[in-house]
């Protein structure tokens, strides 16, 4: 889930969760309150009655009584003069938290309450008056609330009487203020379960990522670039958490791409200066022979000269070819990329490659499987410096009496594909995989005879990945080694720019047209 969807939850969370509870906490709070008036006073009143109309509640409460007393003041009015009568129906009153009071004319002569008789007696109506509230009841009082109602009578000697049920308002809303706290008490809880709820919630699908992600940055920060983190890629901090492992491993593969290209600097500035002591030895060498006079005679100035002229040609070799590596390692080489038809160009090549090969006395063969005609988009001097570093390859490891190298043409698949084999040592399994890494010989005694900087199959490689081509090496120890690359195949249309160039060793190539980059 994304960060968008967890937050429009966590939204609901906080408005349907509250309301939820509370209501379920109010009605079981609400429903509490009803049960326990119902029994207290045993009269029976759902819950909106006792929240909205209490004194209704509490003037139920006495009626049964209030009733008793007017068909008494009606019919046998002598009875409130009994004190027993007066005292029973008190008592009975009381588990109703009310009370009676008796007057004779304006003097108090019962009062069956606990408290104080003249803050109760200087509320009661006076006798006729009959202004009702509540059924028969009228509600009075500031600081001490009550609920009154009377009967007027006339003892029997003829004086006005009023008999008064007194019924104290406190004792019930003490229950409804208790009520009103636990509703508050169950919000504040319910507001706090909901908080509780949504932190968790949060700390879990967001917190804790972001802290994976700091202790994962701490400790790349702190040059650990093997710590790997991992998220949901369906919310947006798992796919940072993603992002992050992948600019991790870049990081790491920049790094030891680095270090690996430092170590390789190191050993080509190795290889280079053992490469470049070994012919600069011969030079310094044969010019103290000159100086000291031992070329003494022309045959031996003749040889002494050609032998520096020879290692100062192959000091030059060794520095042309660093000098190209780095400007192909650095993609600063210009390409001209020519349409060629690949049988002459490479029967050209092989025939000015035959005439070296046999002064070297091995033999150069060629086998041209494709049709005359096929074009191919490549680079000619590029392509031919591909050819001759991996014959050259071939010619340098050469262990045979006989050496041969052959080159085969053919056509695979769209590709033109060039395979050129040697009946050569071979080479070893181990070191087969890494024959085109840049700065690797197999050869690792470095004599002055195998020398060479390592760099003849990288050039070779990267050289043919430009031109969109693969090349790859098979190769057996003892029985000979073989390189093959490709070359796509090119579609001739007949919009193609007009010929502008020719090429080839001895002119016999096809017109060929500069394309377009």
């Amino acid at each position: 889930m994304d960060l968008k969807g967890r937050l429009k939850i966590a939204f609901i969370i906080i408005i349907t969760l509250p309301v939820l509870m509370m209501a379920l906490g109010g009605k079981v709070i609400l429903e509490y309150l009803s049960v326990t008036v119902q029994h207290t006073y045993d009269v029976d009143a759902d819950t909106m009655q006792v929240i909205t109309n209490p004194l209704r509640i509490l003037n139920r409460v006495t009626r049964e009584a209030y009733n008793q007393i007017k068909l008494v003041a009606i019919r046998e009015p002598e009875k409130f003069e009994d004190a027993a009568f007066i005292e029973k129906m008190n008592a009975e009153l009381s588990y109703k938290y009310s009370y009676l009071v008796l007057r004779c004319g304006e003097e108090i002569v019962y009062f069956g309450g606990k408290g104080k008789p003249e803050e109760v007696v200087m509320l009661l109506p006076d006798f006729g008056e009959h202004n009702t509230d509540l059924d028969g009841g009228i509600y009075v009082g500031e600081k001490k609330p009550v609920l009154i109602k009377h009967q007027d009578f006339y003892f029997s000697d003829g004086s006005e009487g009023s008999i008064f049920i007194v019924t104290e308002v406190n004792v019930l809303m003490p229950q409804l203020r208790n009520s009103i706290i636990q509703i508050i008490v169950c919000m504040v809880a319910v507001i706090g379960i909901t908080a509780v709820v949504l932190v968790i919630w949060l700390y879990r699908t967001i917190i804790r990522p972001l802290n994976t992600l700091k202790v994962a940055t701490n400790e790349m920060k702190g040059g650990n670039l093997n710590y790997s983190i991992s998220g949901d890629p369906s919310d947006e901090i798992g796919q940072l958490c993603e992002d992050f492992d992948e600019m991790r491993l870049h990081m790491k593969e920049l790094i030891e791409e680095r270090l690996q290209y430092e170590q390789d600097s190191k050993e080509l500035i190795s290889n280079i200066s053992h490469d470049l002591k070994t012919p600069l030895t011969a030079i310094k060498g044969y010019a103290e022979g000159i100086m000291d006079g031992i070329a003494d005679t022309p045959e031996k100035m003749e040889k002494y000269v050609k032998t520096i002229y020879t290692k100062a040609n192959d000091m030059s070799v060794l520095v042309d070819e660093l000098t190209f590596f780095t400007k192909i390692d650095s993609n600063t080489v210009p390409y001209n990329f020519m349409i060629l038809d690949a049988s002459d160009y490479f029967t050209d090549c092989i025939e000015e490659l035959g005439l070296d090969m046999e002064v070297k006395n091995l033999k150069l063969d060629f086998v041209n499987g494709i049709e005359k005609g096929t074009k191919v988009s490549a680079d000619p001097e590029q392509l031919k410096r591909v050819i001759n570093n991996i014959i050259g390859n071939s010619v340098k490891y050469m262990d045979k009496p006989e050496g041969e190298i052959v080159v085969r043409l053919c056509d695979v698949d769209g590709n033109i594909r060039i395979e050129l084999s040697d009946n050569g040592p071979g080479i070893a399994k181990k070191d087969l995989p890494y024959i085109f890494d840049r700065f690797y010989r197999a050869d690792a005694s470095r004599n002055s005879k195998k020398g060479g900087t390592g760099l003849g199959l990288a050039i070779a490689q990267k050289i043919i990945e430009e031109h969109g081509g693969k090349i790859w090496a098979k190769s057996e120890e003892g029985v000979g080694t073989s390189i093959c690359f490709t070359l796509p195949k090119l579609s001739i249309h007949k919009n193609l720019p007009p010929a502008n160039s020719e090429y080839g060793a001895k002119g016999r190539y096809l017109k060929s047209m500069r394309l377009k980059e």
